[in-house]
């Protein structure tokens, strides 16, 4: 034990020597800089310090780059509140009024104060929370602020209404991500069935509760009268606007979790619109009572290739090789209000090459050479769109009246009623029950995948099913066992 005493006091003696010997040395520099000018070798010397200050003590570096804090404080009455440093967050500075305005989704064209223009910065950005009542509470929550800070989870609250999100942010960005029709799908859910309800509260607090209310206050008086509801079907459509406009709230950090994540559309009975379909004999009852009217061919062509509404009224000539009896698709004329527009197929698989069959490439024959004759008859007033199914003067048909016409000629025929769309359904039930593989059947559609056909037309494979076993049975007990 003495020896381990008298082993550390000459350590430590060794040590304080060590420091004296070093001590002339760190100030030979400064007797070296002393024959130089009075004040260049002041400055040398107080650049030499800085640079010494930083090698032995870069803790002090350490501490300005420390975790966020915050602070509580007890209000005037009684509350407690806490602030907390979100640290720098993209700003916009007026150069006139000096006012700032904090980035949220989009910066601002001009200062919406004075109309000044704004530049943009970057600025520590704190954030005040209050309400709470006691210190321990906010304690609480501002620890639990603190890690959505550091973890990048924290999203600001604003007092953003739902019906500002939706109409002025939300709309304009997705529009052109989005086909035509289905744009004005959300466009009409969100001005005529969720703004007039909800469109006041602030997004960051609207809850499943609230949304549960909106699709009950549908149901009874939902339509444009306010005497009737809207369908389950419809109510259903407006959840899914809604629940994507959420879902992009919460990927653009405007609120943190979706609310329509817990709110309970209403079921719909039998999976939405009844699928009606034609047998084969009342198909071709109608395609042949029909043969002469101007959309005769169109109705052809939906029934025998499956193809949507819009693509078949959006096909060019150019597309078609009656040479050999393929069509492709890979456009669609798609309704956006009165007018049309030109648009991709509905999935990527839409965009497919389909074979005709003799009589339909006989049903495009004369329906070019009806147009020929139209085009003969209108001369200058002739509008050259190059599609198939137009006008007397060459324009193209408006998808809605295509349907009315449908309608029309159905009532005419006196066969059971169907919509346009229906044909289509009509096209791919026939052709399962007929045998075909379900993945021809998919390819002329133009499914994304096979489980949608299969799963759209369900009602088709009992009978597949039956015959199968059949096929199965005639095979194995046919065989000889002699």
């Amino acid at each position: 034990m003495l020896e381990v005493t008298r082993s550390t006091e000459a350590h430590d003696r060794a040590a304080q020597r060590g420091a004296a010997d070093a001590k002339p040395t760190s100030r030979a520099p400064q007797r070296w800089l002393a024959a130089l000018s009075p004040v260049l070798s002041v400055r040398l010397v107080s650049l030499l310090e800085v640079f010494t200050r930083a090698m032995v003590f870069p803790q002090s570096h350490a501490r300005r780059e420390r975790p966020m804090q915050g602070h509580i404080r007890k209000r005037s009455k009684g509350s407690w509140e806490y602030i907390i440093d979100i640290g720098p967050h993209p700003a916009q500075r007026c150069s006139a009024c000096h006012r700032r305005f904090w980035v949220e989704r989009r910066p601002k064209g001009e200062c919406p104060k004075c109309g000044g223009r704004l530049t943009e910065t970057e600025e520590r950005r704190r954030q005040t929370k209050a309400g709470f009542a006691t210190r321990k509470e906010a304690q609480v929550a501002m620890n639990k602020t603190l890690v959505a800070v550091e973890e990048h989870t924290y999203v600001a609250p604003t007092h953003l209404s739902l019906r500002n999100y939706l109409t002025n942010e939300w709309l304009p960005a997705i529009e052109s991500t989005i086909r035509a029709s289905t744009f004005r799908s959300y466009k009409q859910h969100v001005e005529c069935h969720i703004c007039p309800h909800i469109g006041s509260v602030q997004m960051q607090k609207l809850s499943g509760s609230a949304i549960n209310a909106l699709y009950a206050k549908l149901a009874v008086s939902g339509k444009r009268d306010a005497k009737t509801g809207l369908s389950a079907l419809s109510i259903r459509h407006t959840h899914a606007t809604l629940h994507r406009a959420l879902k992009d709230a919460v990927r653009w950090e405007r609120t943190t979790r979706n609310p329509a994540d817990a709110a309970d559309p209403p079921r719909v009975a039998g999976g939405g619109h009844e699928m009606k379909t034609w047998d084969a004999r009342q198909l071709a009852a109608f395609l042949t009572a029909t043969r002469s009217d101007r959309l005769g061919g169109l109705w052809h062509l939906l029934a025998m290739t499956g193809m949507r509404r819009g693509e078949a009224l959006g096909l060019p000539w150019e597309d078609v090789d009656l040479e050999a009896g393929r069509i492709s698709v890979r456009r669609a004329l798609i309704p956006n209000g009165k007018v049309v527009v030109v648009s991709e197929p509905k999935t990527a698989r839409g965009r497919r090459s389909i074979a005709l069959d003799p009589e339909t490439i006989l049903v495009l024959r004369e329906q070019a050479a009806r147009q020929l004759s139209d085009q003969q008859r209108k001369g200058n007033e002739w509008r050259d769109t190059g599609l198939v199914f137009t006008k007397e003067d060459g324009e193209a048909w408006h998808p809605e009246v295509a349907s009315r016409f449908f309608r029309q000629a159905v009532r005419r025929v006196a066969l059971p009623t169907i919509r346009l769309h229906d044909l289509r359904h009509t096209h791919a039930t026939l052709a399962l029950r007929a045998g075909i593989h379900p993945k021809v059947v998919s390819e002329r559609l133009g499914h994304a995948t096979i489980s949608i056909t299969l799963d759209t037309y369900s009602h088709a494979i009992p009978a597949m099913q039956e015959e199968a076993a059949a096929r199965i049975a005639e095979l194995v007990f046919s065989c000889d066992t002699a």
